[in-house]
């Protein structure tokens, strides 16, 4: 089983890794979006840019997430396995896609914050949880226009809500918090900056997303 452990966590560490955001400001701007904004290649820095790509790139990286460890499920019911066994994969894979973001080899390991990977990889573990939490993401954004609050605050909700949806796949819950873990430990920044009342809020103006300093 370990050579099975093995190819789900390199698999699911490339496909991570696949830094979509910085591909399509490439491609479609020819900038480095690493040089605008906040510096990070996820879709709400891309937005800044352009609301379309920021909006390519959330679906993008949700997906790469979502293929991991969907990959990985049907790389292990193909070549089978204990039941444990195939939970403790599929939670391997979930979390080399999420460290495969936020630690891309191709961009010398430095990447996103992970939050629409996690989406992803989330929604391929447990979609009840996820609509839970983004339905508190969406309320917090709304009425704070923070992002990030909204980011963090359904991160570190969402391994207690998933506890009560997987019953009978408990051996997902350490990798469902480590995943969250490097989601919240990402935004150590915004943190402080929320914290001191610096952070930026985003706002929806007429067909971009613009940075407003509060």
């Amino acid at each position: 089983m370990l050579g099975t452990y093995i190819t789900v966590a390199v698999v699911a560490y490339l496909l991570g890794s696949i830094p979509f955001g910085f591909v399509l400001m490439r491609l479609f701007h020819g900038k480095d979006v690493r040089e605008t904004g906040s510096g990070n290649i996820g879709a709400t820095n891309v937005a800044r840019t352009s609301k379309k790509l920021g909006i390519a790139t959330l679906l993008l990286d949700a997906l790469k997430g979502w293929a991991a460890v969907m990959l990985s499920a049907l790389y292990l019911h193909v070549h089978g396995g204990a039941e444990g066994n195939f939970y403790v994969a599929l939670g391997l894979a979930a979390l080399f896609a999420m460290i495969g973001h936020i630690f891309p080899v191709w961009l010398k390991f430095k990447g996103g914050k992970g939050v629409a990977t996690g989406v992803g990889v989330f929604l391929a573990i447990a979609w009840q949880p996820v609509l839970i939490v983004l339905v508190a993401f969406f309320i917090i954004y709304a009425l704070t226009k923070y992002v990030s609050l909204g980011s963090i605050v359904a991160t570190a909700a969402f391994p207690v809500v998933a506890y009560f949806f997987l019953p009978d796949a408990r051996e997902l819950m350490p990798f469902i918090i480590a995943a969250a873990a490097l989601i919240i430990a990402k935004h150590h920044q915004n943190i402080r900056r929320l914290l001191s009342g610096t952070e930026h809020r985003l706002e929806l103006k007429s067909n971009r997303l613009e940075p407003k300093q509060q």
